[in-house]
């Protein structure tokens, strides 16, 4: 009669740990620095703010150009203003006054 005698390894009770763990830190890393991660959450917040503070400059920008055409609107166009947009037109000025040429943006 023949018989078979194996000894009992302990490497099988350390399987389900492991992988446990190496799931665990998966997840872990991922909920920390994915793209809906609390890093990203945070980065989220700082682009909000920097495009606030873009929408109240492009805000005061349009105010500031929706007065300017108001101002050459029919029967209410100063002669300022179309004095100032005459000269702009045809490159003229008067001889006693001094240009500044400011840049576009």
């Amino acid at each position: 009669m023949w018989t078979r005698q194996h000894k009992k390894r302990k490497t099988g009770a350390l399987i389900v740990p492991a992988l446990a763990i190496v799931f665990l830190s998966y997840f872990g890393f991922h909920a920390l620095h994915g793209e809906f991660g609390i890093y990203s959450s945070y980065r989220l917040v700082d682009r909000a703010a920097d495009l606030e503070t873009k929408l109240a400059l492009l805000k005061s920008e349009r105010m500031h150009l929706e007065s300017r055409v108001l101002l050459l609107h029919d029967g209410t166009i100063e002669k300022d203003m179309l004095d100032e947009q005459a000269r702009r037109a045809l490159n003229l000025t008067h001889q006693d006054e001094i240009t500044i040429i400011k840049p576009n943006r």
